[in-house]
């Protein structure tokens, strides 16, 4: 496995629209997505572009959404994971695996439409990663 672009970091918030005014009124963000549920997942979510990648803002569902649980042990919200892409998500899992890494779950289809994985972020210094396969038409 061989470690591409960073395509997204994840940040937990309990409320989208108070994010996307407080990315937009501080740091002048002008590229806005609309913001969209991904029930599958628990999560509701809108990214932001940045010149080099994206914000991921993630707000939870419902109560039973691990952004919810995130969220009752850093109430004001903060940083949730980094996203970096795999040319083949099946190539980097077997990779992954052979090395003893933990993923969590199985691999299912993210919010662009790609197949994702998280690993445990006890295999990497205490951070959550998310490896997606790369989407068509992206580098």
């Amino acid at each position: 496995m061989t470690l591409g672009r960073l395509n997204h970091v994840g940040v937990a918030t309990p409320s989208i629209e108070r994010s996307i005014e407080t990315y937009r009124t501080l740091l002048g963000a002008v590229t806005i997505g609309e913001p969209f549920d991904l029930p599958a997942q628990g999560v509701k979510i809108c990214f932001l572009d940045a010149p080099n990648t994206q914000i991921e803002l993630i707000e939870p569902y419902d109560d039973a959404s691990p952004i919810a649980g995130f969220l009752r042990k850093n109430p004001g919200g903060g940083q949730h994971h980094l996203c970096f892409e795999v040319p083949d998500i099946q190539a980097a899992i077997a990779d992954l695996k052979a090395k003893g890494a933990t993923l969590l779950g199985e691999p299912r289809i993210g919010a662009h439409g790609t197949p994702i994985v998280f690993m445990h972020p006890r295999d990497t210094g205490g951070v959550l990663v998310e490896l997606m396969e790369t989407p068509q038409g992206d580098h």
